[in-house]
C-alpha cells in the first residue's frame, strides 16, 4: 500500500483516464481492485476480503478515487444488496429472546463506546463540538469489516460461532438506530444553534454601566 500502491495505481488511473476510451474505465478500476485483492491473498497469505480492503485503500489514494467511485456506483448497488441480503440469511433472531442482555450490552459497546472515542479524538485535534458530535454518531454503527474480523476469528478459532451472532445482531441493530440518532443530533444542533442565537440576541439588549453612572446598551 504505502511503497507500491500510492506510487504506481495513481499513475495506472491517471494513464487510463486520460485514453479515448473513458467508457472502459469502470472495469479498470474493477480489474485494478481484484488484482490487488488476489496479489494480497497470494503474496501475504491474508483473506480475499482483507485484501479487497487494501485494494479500496489503495485506490481512495488516487486524485480520481471519486470518479472512480461514481463510475463503479451501479457495482456498488448491486454489491450493496448482495451484502444486505446475505446479512439478513445469517441473522437469528431467536438469539434476542433468549439473550437479549447480551444483545444490549453488545449494541451498548458499539454504539456508546464508539462514539465516545471518535468524540475525544475529533475534539483532541481541535475541532468544534459539532463537528465531533456528527463524526460521533456517524460512527455510532459497524459494517462489513466487523463480519470480516468476525470470519477471520472464527477461522482462526479465536472466536465462537454464539460470539459472531451477537457481533451481528448488534451490527443490524445498529445499523438501524443510525438514522434516528441522526434525526436527534440534528434537532439537538437546532436547539443549540437557536438557544445560542438567542443569549446573543439577549446579551446586546442589555446595558452595561460605566464610568460616570451612565448606562450605555452593550454593542
Amino acid at each position: 500500500m504505502i511503497v507500491v500502491g500510492l506510487r504506481l495505481v495513481p499513475w495506472i488511473l491517471s494513464k487510463t483516464a486520460s485514453t479515448v476510451r473513458v467508457s472502459y474505465s469502470p472495469w479498470q478500476y474493477l480489474s485494478l481492485a481484484l488484482g490487488i485483492a488476489y496479489g494480497s491473498v497470494k503474496l501475504f497469505d491474508v483473506s480475499f476480503a482483507l485484501g479487497a480492503f487494501f485494494a479500496g485503500m489503495v485506490l481512495n489514494e488516487s486524485e480520481l478515487s471519486h470518479r472512480a467511485a461514481h463510475d463503479t456506483l451501479p457495482l456498488h448497488d448491486a454489491f450493496a444488496v448482495l451484502f444486505f441480503v446475505s446479512v439478513g440469511m445469517l441473522f437469528d433472531p431467536m438469539i434476542l429472546f433468549n439473550e437479549p442482555l447480551a444483545v444490549l450490552a453488545t449494541l451498548a459497546i458499539i454504539v456508546f463506546s464508539k462514539s465516545a472515542a471518535a468524540f475525544l479524538m475529533v475534539r483532541l485535534f481541535g475541532h468544534s463540538k459539532c463537528t465531533a458530535l456528527t463524526i460521533s454518531t456517524s460512527l455510532a454503527q459497524i459494517g462489513e469489516f466487523a463480519f470480516i474480523l468476525a470470519g477471520l476469528g472464527i477461522t482462526l478459532g479465536m472466536m465462537s460461532e454464539h460470539g459472531r451472532n451477537l457481533v451481528l445482531d448488534g451490527a443490524i441493530l445498529s445499523i438501524m438506530l443510525n438514522p434516528l440518532l441522526f434525526t436527534l443530533l440534528e434537532h439537538y444542533l437546532a436547539k443549540t444553534e437557536f438557544i445560542e442565537e438567542q443569549s446573543l440576541e439577549e446579551e446586546k439588549q442589555i446595558p452595561v454601566e460605566i464610568a460616570g453612572g451612565r448606562l450605555w446598551p452593550r454593542q
